[in-house]
């Protein structure tokens, strides 16, 4: 999407704005779902959810792909792919616990993970980029749905380790509750430029429904009943902060990837190819650091891969930073992006790593919810606040741009913070790192 934006704009008669709300009720919906269909999967079973959110992402990416306005695009990328997203990636990281009992193994394979995604949220530019400029942008979503048809062949081989529970509880008023309120803060943030006060009432009520979940949560486990999210999951201090790192690395990848391709389009005017190009400096360093996930868990400390990699991120920015203004060719984003992906790519898999080993294994659905849930409000947070900064003085030239990208730094500075304050990982008794 990110580099489709000019020719969206241009082809359905709407804005850059209209483009970023989609782009940010995508990753919003599938942070506000994310918890709620981790729940599901206990219920209805791990292999049973993913195949129905890749069919739902499936019939998202058709209906995107025939959209005659905004609003269709919206209903098909933003709501169906977004539902669709939260219910098939909670089974992929529940059943990967499950399946890999020892810290070595389970490293390796989040590895995988999390670099495909981060390899995918990297190259996802580049392949757009092509798509639009050799055919059109509404191809790139029929790619998508053929992506999906094989997915969806391939995944009858998955087989579920766990029984479905038909009689597993679902908490539905603790799911509205933190649902509405995640929204109304992501939906406070987009209103930062053109209404302040619309701005301060959203983030208000977001953050009253948030402690409103928190008091009922509290309030329902006192009388023995389930919750959406147990408040232990809130005690444990490295999974505390690993899910603060998590959220700040889907920000600033997710972030830097909006804000880098709505100036090269909108500023620069480059087309989708030249900045989808451009985005295979970032492909590379996320998947070379990803690919040597298994070799550096063995050799250094999951903490010290956290701190190094929002390091060598915030030296990324820095360049990009440092040669906006000295050179007008593209190649100038070259070395900074490709930083940024080795960073975040050194450091996407220890975080998920710190979170999900420290919990057992029938606390996995809830975690696995929550650090999804973070990651993705991460991501929208990070276009929300990237993107409202740059899209409100386009006009600017390069002026928005730098104080979008400032803006990134310091929120890496505080993921920073968050990695030094990462204690030891001690396993927690009847975990499987305890017991591999």
């Amino acid at each position: 999407m990110n580099v489709m934006i000019s020719d969206i704009t241009e082809d359905l008669d709407t804005t850059v704005q209209g483009v970023q709300a989609a782009i940010t009720l995508f990753l919003l919906i599938m942070a506000i779902l994310m918890i709620p269909c981790s729940k599901l999967s206990d219920r209805w079973g791990r292999k049973r959810c993913f195949t129905i959110g890749l069919v739902l992402y499936g019939v998202g990416a058709l209906i995107s792909a025939a959209a005659p306005n905004l609003g269709v695009l919206i209903l098909g990328n933003s709501v169906l792919e977004g539902v669709g997203t939260a219910l098939l990636i909670p089974p992929v990281y529940i059943l990967t616990t499950l399946r890999f009992s020892d810290l070595t193994s389970r490293a390796r394979a989040f590895g995988v993970i999390s670099g495909l995604g981060g390899l995918g949220a990297a190259a996802g530019p580049l392949i757009g980029g092509l798509i639009t400029t050799a055919i059109d942008w509404r191809a790139a979503f029929v790619f998508q749905a053929a992506v999906i048809a094989l997915i969806v062949l391939l995944s009858r081989r998955i087989t579920d380790p766990l029984p479905a529970d038909p009689t597993s509880p679902f908490d539905g008023f603790g799911a509205v509750l933190s649902a509405v309120g995640m929204f109304f803060v992501v939906f406070g943030i987009l209103q930062a430029d053109s209404n302040p006060a619309l701005m301060a009432a959203l983030l208000a009520a977001g953050a009253a429904f948030l402690v409103g979940f928190f008091l009922y949560t509290r309030a329902r486990e006192q009388a023995g009943k389930e919750p959406l999210l147990p408040t232990l999951l809130f005690k444990n201090r490295t999974s505390n902060l690993g899910l603060v790192t998590q959220n700040i690395q889907w920000l600033l990848l997710m972030g830097v990837s909006f804000t880098v391709a709505v100036f090269l389009q909108e500023v620069r005017r480059y087309n989708a190819i030249e900045t989808g190009v451009i985005f295979t400096a970032a492909t590379v360093g996320v998947l070379v650091s990803s690919l040597a996930a298994e070799r550096l868990a063995k050799r250094r400390p999951q903490k010290t891969l956290i701190i190094v990699g929002f390091v060598v991120t915030m030296a990324g920015i820095g360049l990009l930073l440092a040669l906006v203004g000295g050179s007008s060719r593209v190649i100038a984003f070259g070395p900074g992006l490709l930083l940024i992906g080795l960073g975040l790519g050194v450091m996407l898999t220890p975080s998920v790593n710190l979170v999900q080993s420290s919990f057992p294994e029938e606390l996995q659905a809830e975690i696995s919810g929550l650090s999804r849930s973070v990651s993705n409000l991460g991501s929208s947070f990070g276009t929300a606040i990237a993107g409202t900064i740059l899209v409100s003085d386009l006009a600017s030239g390069n002026t928005s741009y730098v104080l979008a990208m400032v803006a990134l730094a310091v929120l890496a500075l505080i993921g920073l913070a968050a990695a030094v304050r990462l204690p030891a990982p001690t396993p927690v008794p009847g975990t499987a790192t305890e017991r591999g």
